[in-house]
């Protein structure tokens, strides 16, 4: 228990307890985390809350395998499936669950997934180029480096890493590949380092940081089935229920943004004189915009700095 503890430090653990905890005071108080992980957040909430019922989703079998360790003290309140969270609404219908209380997103790459080495996410040791975090699927970052048109590399550099240089990166790439097909991480990072200036102490990370970003981005459809999750949350919820995602990149947290915005707006046409029932807000922003992680829980936890915690509850059935 201690080992796979020391593992991962869950990010703003009391905030999330917090705001969600104002949803979880009946005895048969249901608890979403579709993003298990290493069960850090969730094992806090199984411990405060002793009436509550988990249901953990992640889509790395081997993070359920650990989490199921980690949580088998409360293994009769526990439900751990295999799943992306754009499945929420599915996963709780198949267990026969009525609408959760609460649902809690954590965003990103696990420091578990950063720390094993065979997956290829981290650029800081040489690894197979993989960064599948479900590893039944079949595109690799691999695949994607040595089989995707030059153009659409470039773009994927761009758009999901936010690369300044990607048209740059994205032609040797196709150069090298020629010669040498890419199956290792140092093959790729080197090609980086030559082209991406970095100045110490000016520099922001390491100059294959926002590279890495995209492939994991596009070898695992991140965007794409975050921009379908947040409408599977609202409907998973009761009214009353809460939900809260911790975002790490700008990509994501504009996604979760635009989404909760736009279900806590009234959708009525200024010319109406009235608003009617199915033109008002769904959803009531419980945080005023994104809340950041205090110095102090950066200090102790480095992976909260780029943290943005965006929290809404539900309150009425959507149309």
């Amino acid at each position: 228990m201690t080992e796979i503890s020391s593992l991962h430090k869950p990010v703003l653990l009391e905030r999330c307890i917090e705001v969600l905890g104002e949803a979880l005071n009946s005895d048969s108080a249901i608890l979403v985390d579709g993003t298990l992980g290493l069960g850090g957040h969730s094992e806090a909430f199984l411990q405060r809350f002793p009436k509550l019922t988990l249901v953990g989703i992640d889509r790395d079998e081997n993070a359920l395998k650990l989490a199921g360790e980690r949580l088998a003290p409360f293994a009769d309140r526990i439900h751990l499936v295999q799943a992306v969270y754009s499945e929420i609404p599915e996963v709780l219908e198949e267990l026969g669950l009525n609408l959760a209380d609460a649902v809690l997103l954590d965003l990103g790459v696990s420091s578990m997934q950063l720390d094993e080495r065979d997956r290829g996410f981290a650029y800081s040791f040489d690894a197979p180029l993989d960064m599948r975090m479900d590893k039944s699927a079949d595109l690799t970052a691999a695949v994607v480096l040595n089989e995707y048109a030059e153009a659409d590399l470039a773009d994927i550099f761009k758009s999901f890493g936010e690369e300044r240089y990607a048209k740059l990166i994205a032609k040797q790439i196709v150069k090298v590949r020629s010669a040498q097909p890419f199956a290792m991480s140092k093959q790729l990072t080197d090609i980086i380092a030559k082209i991406v200036p970095f100045i110490p102490g000016k520099s922001s990370g390491h100059p294959a940081k926002r590279v890495f970003q995209a492939l994991r981005i596009e070898v695992n459809s991140e965007l794409e089935i975050l921009a379908e999750t947040i409408p599977a949350v609202i409907e998973s919820l009761r009214i009353g229920g809460r939900v809260v995602v911790l975002s790490y990149q700008s990509l994501e947290d504009r996604i979760v943004k635009q989404a909760l915005v736009a279900a806590s707006t009234s959708s009525a046409p200024i010319e109406l004189p009235i608003e009617l029932e199915e033109h008002a807000p769904v959803l009531r922003l419980v945080v005023r915009g994104a809340e950041k992680a205090s110095e102090q829980e950066i200090q102790e936890n480095p992976r909260s700095a780029s943290v943005r915690l965006r929290a809404a509850e539900k309150i009425r059935k959507a149309a």
